[in-house]
């Protein structure tokens, strides 16, 4: 039975059957026989493209010949010492424009290893057997105080932890995870994956999390220097940036990262509500993630449209076809310019654009597209930068280590500058923010 909510936007367009068997792994995770003969396809290069490629430095060739020698377990460490979210980055991942790009096998063959699948395996494996492979240091007696619960402050509180400090997480949601726990599509972490590697990553001791604190509100930086002997500033990109269209706070439209973070959240996927005819604004994985998902739930028409060409969508090529392979339609070189229906959305118009000396146009020509449902997936900004704190292009400062212009004071993630919006990018820059720490505050020691 279904319950239609407003011009066309209704919960329960599929059975609970239908959605689960939608909402299952995009990627089935190999058995250990299937990982083995995978394995076997490395060629265990001595100087791997596959891990210069890697964010995180992680040692594949290594990593692959253990899962080969049959050691899932040591495999795992080999990853964890490297990436501490191992198990997520192998979900999330986009393999296929980094380690598995410049795989040996893909560039012969054009068949990479399947890198992100044995790490999964391998990382799965130790988590299953409820063990951590790392032990804290003796204490230091340093206190670190770690805002956002996300990638890049949970890569930075844990390693933090390892070396013997003694670390608070402030974190604004009720749940731990960041991104990946309310921004990543569910097919491809299921099972509240995202939530289970929290709970694995605190096993370490050390941490404390404090939900429900919020940077500017709850709680300041100022007050955070005075209380703790670093700060790390891990928050992500809280603000939305949305279009600004005559009309666009009509019923329907709305930010593809809430869209995504209700799916997450919901306890029933057949009560979450989604239109007949659905467009989504952007090019890159959120547009992606959200097109997608709205496809699953039932949408019967999905349309992705984006100002530029193919080959500058942020997404990646895999995204985009894996989007064409579930029915969403991708329009290129089109922009939105207006609205339209009486308090709900009925359609969108756009603009066809060209690029001229590498500056977008928009042209005379258009079209408009039916649409009971508006996604805005045009990117994210930071929610507000704390005083003393210098920003570019939107972001806050840091150095190759992550030190921002305040003394004492870290950042990594989204956040900062430095690197591209992903999860393994996040990882490795918290881990890094948290060997630079620990080198201050012991050198400050001595």
């Amino acid at each position: 039975m279904t319950s239609k909510l407003t011009n066309g936007v209704t919960a329960g367009r599929l059975s609970s059957a239908a959605l689960n068997a939608n909402f299952t792994d995009l990627h089935a995770p190999y058995d250990g026989h299937e990982a083995r003969v995978a394995a076997d396809r490395c060629y265990f290069c001595h100087d791997a493209p596959c891990m210069t490629a890697c964010p995180t430095s992680i040692d594949i060739p290594l990593f692959i010949r253990q899962i080969a020698t049959g050691t899932p377990e040591a495999a795992a460490r080999t990853i964890l010492e490297q990436n501490i979210l191992g198990g997520m980055c192998a979900r999330v991942c986009p393999t296929e424009t980094l380690c598995e790009e410049v795989c040996v096998r893909e560039v012969a063959e054009g068949k990479p290893v399947e890198i992100g699948r044995l790490q999964r395996y391998a990382t799965d494996t130790l988590m299953q057997k409820n063990a951590h492979p790392f032990v804290r240091a003796a204490s230091t007696g340093k206190t670190v105080a770690v805002v956002g619960a996300g990638p890049a402050g949970l890569a930075c509180a844990h390693r933090l932890a390892m070396l013997g400090h003694d670390v608070v997480i402030f974190e604004a949601r009720a749940k731990s995870g960041g991104l990946n726990e309310f921004g990543i599509a569910a097919y491809k972490s299921t099972e509240d994956f995202a939530q289970r590697e929290v709970d694995w990553l605190l096993r370490i001791g050390g941490i404390e999390v404090r939900h429900g604190q919020r940077l500017g509100q709850e709680i300041t930086l100022q007050g955070l220097r005075e209380d703790f002997d670093a700060v790390f500033l891990g928050m992500g990109l809280a603000g939305v940036n949305a279009l600004r269209l005559d009309g666009a706070d009509k019923d329907g439209i709305r930010p593809a990262v809430e869209f995504i973070a209700d799916l997450r959240q919901a306890d029933d996927l057949a009560k979450l509500p989604i239109g007949r005819r659905v467009v989504v604004v952007g090019g890159g994985m959120t547009a992606i993630d959200a097109g997608v998902q709205a496809k699953l739930l039932g949408a019967e028409e999905v349309t992705i449209v984006y100002r530029r060409g193919k080959d500058a969508m942020a997404a990646s090529e895999f995204e985009q076809d894996l989007a064409a392979q579930k029915g969403v339609r991708i329009i290129h070189n089109a922009a939105p310019v207006g609205v339209e229906g009486n308090g709900s959305l009925t359609a969108v118009r756009f603009a066809y654009t060209e690029t001229v000396d590498r500056k977008l146009v928009t042209l005379d020509e258009g079209f408009t597209l039916a649409a009971d449902q508006l996604f805005e997936a045009i990117g994210q900004s930071l929610a507000g930068v704390p005083e003393d704190l210098d920003v570019l292009g939107g972001k806050i400062l840091v150095s190759e280590t992550g030190l921002t212009s305040v003394k004492g004071v870290w950042a990594g993630g989204d956040c900062a500058t430095g690197g591209d919006d992903l999860t393994v990018t996040a990882v490795a820059e918290g881990r890094d923010a948290a060997m630079d720490i620990h080198a201050t505050l012991m050198g400050a020691a001595g």
